[in-house]
């Protein structure tokens, strides 16, 4: 029971950062018409002002908002490309802020081309291997070598959490070295606004901190469930 309790509360710690990530950016995604512009528009706006050629922006699909390098694009989930709240204009000026950062050929922005491939590789590879165990084990029939196996996920899967977490100060880079100082100088947004905005600067560096917390227990709970 005392075991029971503990992985209770551990699931509740660990699950604190993806639970307020989420109501950061719910919270502040009303609508709010006296904006002067989308998510999108903005994010076109500062790649024009900072002068970010061949950079551009576009559409992508819920909950994907990311800058990829390799297009060198952008891109903003639906409702941050075209909506006008504080969540969409704070993501869009996140994303911009990994962009500054690749523009300028920034040392910080290695982190993110080395260890953001290896941590979603890891993580896949590592998922992919433990829901395969039924089958893996039917046709070895061995003991020895399913827990090998079991041994191999679970590494790659804290492997890709160590790795989500060393990109940590890229994000917190992008936020409030770029992001902030960039709607404040500009006054894109009322100073009253700005602690609203700071949150969700805050929920977009967190992101992948979440997720590596998030594989953390799915480490543990596979570990578990393998034990009864």
């Amino acid at each position: 029971m005392s075991l029971l309790i503990i992985g209770a509360v551990l699931a509740i710690l660990v699950y604190i950062p993806a639970f307020w990530v989420r109501r950061a950016m719910g919270k502040y995604s009303q609508e709010m018409p006296e904006l002067s512009g989308t998510g999108g528009e903005l994010a076109l706006h500062l790649i024009k002002r900072y002068k970010l050629d061949g950079i551009t922006v576009e559409e992508t699909d819920p909950q994907r908002d990311h800058f990829d390098p390799e297009a060198r694009v952008v891109r903003l989930s639906p409702t941050n490309y075209h909506g006008k709240s504080l969540t969409a204009v704070a993501v869009a000026a996140h994303e911009v802020g990994h962009a500054i950062q690749f523009h300028r050929k920034e040392k910080i922005f290695e982190l993110r081309k080395r260890y953001l491939p290896t941590a979603t590789v890891l993580n896949k590879v590592g998922v992919a291997i433990m829901f395969s165990l039924p089958i893996i084990g039917f046709v070895l029939r061995s003991p020895i070598a399913i827990g090998a196996i079991i041994a191999v996920s679970l590494l790659l899967q804290l492997g890709g959490a160590l790795a989500y977490l060393i990109i940590l100060p890229e994000e917190w880079d992008a936020s409030f070295n770029k992001a902030l100082p960039i709607l404040v100088e500009g006054e894109y947004v009322d100073d009253e606004h700005l602690p609203a905005i700071r949150n969700v600067l805050k929920a977009a560096a967190l992101t992948y901190f979440a997720a590596a917390l998030a594989n953390v227990l799915n480490v543990g709970r596979w570990f578990m469930i393998l034990r009864r």
